[in-house]
C-alpha cells in the first residue's frame, strides 16, 4: 500500500519540488495552498502524512493544526517552519503536531522524518506505542533481526541452533543480542532454554517494513 502524503504550502515551487522528491520515495501527493483548502482535501482524502506549514495566507497553519487533527485523528502532522524557536516547537507538538522541521531542510531529513512519524503510526495501529522506541532500538541491530527472522518460522528454538542459522561462531555474541531482545519484551525462553518471539514479538514484526525473507 502507497502511504499518502498532502503537503499544504503557498509556495508553488517548494510544492513541485516536494512532490518531485516524494514521488521518487514511492509516495503518493497532493498539494493544499490555503488551510481551508488542506481542511477539504483532508476531510475528503484518507492521508498518512500532512506537511503544514506554519505561515500560511488566510490564517496561520497552527491555527489550523488542531482542527486538522481532529478531522483526522489517525493522520500524522509535521509542521514546516521558518521560524523555528523551542516556544514554537512545544507549541506544535503540544497541538498535535509529531515533528516538525526547519527551513530550509534536507531531503535526506525530510524523508528520515516522514518515515518516523509513518512508523510510529504503524505501532500505534499494532497496539504498540509504548513500547516504540525500545522496540526500534532493539532492532536496530542486523543480528537481532535475523534472530526474530528465525523465531517467526521455526517458533522455537535453541541457542545452538540460532548460532548455526545465524553463522556466529561466537555463542556470546548471539546470547548478548538474544538478551536485548528479552529486555525489550520481544524474545522469551522457558526453563529449557528454548527461544521464542513474545506477542509483542510478533506484532513487531507484523508492524515494522520488512525485507525480503526466504523460507528456511
Amino acid at each position: 500500500m502507497v502511504e499518502k502524503i498532502l503537503i499544504v504550502d503557498d509556495d508553488a515551487e517548494l510544492c513541485s519540488c516536494l512532490i518531485q522528491i516524494l514521488t521518487d520515495a514511492g509516495y503518493e501527493s497532493d498539494t493544499a495552498a490555503s488551510c481551508g483548502e488542506a481542511l477539504e482535501k483532508a476531510t475528503a482524502g484518507d492521508y498518512d502524512v500532512i506537511l503544514l506549514d506554519m505561515i500560511m495566507p488566510k490564517g496561520s497553519g497552527i491555527d489550523y493544526l488542531v482542527e486538522l487533527r481532529r478531522k483526522n485523528p489517525g493522520t500524522r502532522i509535521i509542521v514546516i517552519t521558518a521560524f523555528a524557536t523551542i516556544k514554537n516547537a512545544v507549541d506544535v507538538i503540544k497541538k498535535g503536531a509529531s515533528d516538525y522541521l526547519a527551513k530550509p531542510f534536507k531531503i535526506d531529513e525530510l524523508l528520515m522524518t516522514i518515515k518516523r512519524v509513518l512508523e510510529e503510526a504503524r505501532f500505534e495501529k499494532c497496539g504498540d506505542k509504548r513500547d516504540f522506541h525500545v522496540i526500534l532500538s532493539s532492532l536496530s541491530s542486523p543480528i537481532r533481526s535475523e534472530i526474530m527472522r528465525f523465531l517467526s518460522i521455526r517458533k522455537t528454538a535453541r541457542l545452538i541452533e540460532i548460532t548455526k542459522e545465524l553463522d556466529i561462531e561466537d555463542r556470546t555474541k548471539v546470547l548478548f543480542h538474544l538478551r536485548k531482545l528479552q529486555e525489550s519484551g520481544i524474545v522469551e525462553h522457558d526453563r529449557d532454554n528454548i527461544y521464542s518471539l513474545t506477542p509483542v514479538g510478533v506484532r513487531s514484526l507484523a508492524c515494522l517494513p520488512k525485507p525480503e525473507w526466504h523460507e528456511l
